[in-house]
């Protein structure tokens, strides 16, 4: 029976170990990391058009969708209430708060760091922004990228912010949270609000 239990041991444990080069299990893993004693991250602010209005940072990050009451019939006209979550967000920053609604928001874990930071002029001199006129910058800065796959964030109307680089990518969106996507960059959570965003194979720049 002990050699039974030691070799479920054992095979647990090699599980985990196979797991933890997953992006997706890494993705877990940073969870649980922010969960009990917080994860550093720096925000950052951008209207429509990709201009940064606000920087912040902070060791200890949570965030926030707000529910709000909804109201609805069923077929025999009786009121049926129910919840839903706002677009509204609540950002605690070591327990300072900011409430955010439309602005697009970026949340990157330190150690993290883009590759590429575009400028609203670079984009417009290259015609604007679209998708022929990204593709030049990217080509651009193509051999800044260091690994074999681009991340690059947009605003809501399409304008590039910043472009990172990874060998393990992973995606997900959290259930949570209104309108938010989180990467996983080799590691690294990058958590987005309100934004567009592309993955890219470096081959294919």
């Amino acid at each position: 029976m002990k050699k039974k239990s030691r070799l479920m041991l054992l095979v647990s444990f090699i599980f985990i170990v196979c797991l933890s080069g997953c992006a997706k299990w890494q993705s877990v893993i940073n969870d649980l990391h922010g969960s009990l004693i917080g994860n550093s991250y720096s925000i950052y602010t951008y209207d429509n058009y990709g201009s940064q209005t606000l920087k912040t940072s902070g060791n200890k990050i949570s965030i926030t969708g707000n529910k709000i009451e909804t109201t609805s019939f069923d077929s025999e006209g009786k009121t049926i209430t129910g919840y839903d979550l706002s677009s509204v967000i609540t950002i605690t920053i070591d327990g300072k708060e900011i409430e955010n609604c439309g602005d697009t928001c970026i949340f990157v874990q330190k150690g993290l760091e883009p590759e590429v930071d575009f400028s609203l002029e670079e984009i417009s001199s290259n015609g604007g922004g679209s998708p022929a006129s990204i593709a030049r910058v990217l080509n651009k800065y193509k051999n800044d990228f260091g690994k074999s796959r681009v991340v690059v964030i947009k605003s809501q109307l399409g304008q590039p912010i910043a472009a990172f680089s990874g060998d393990d990518v992973y995606w997900e969106v959290p259930e949570d949270l209104p309108k938010m996507t989180k990467l996983m960059i080799d590691g690294k959570a990058l958590y987005i609000h309100r934004a567009n965003y592309q993955i890219i194979d470096k081959a294919l720049l």
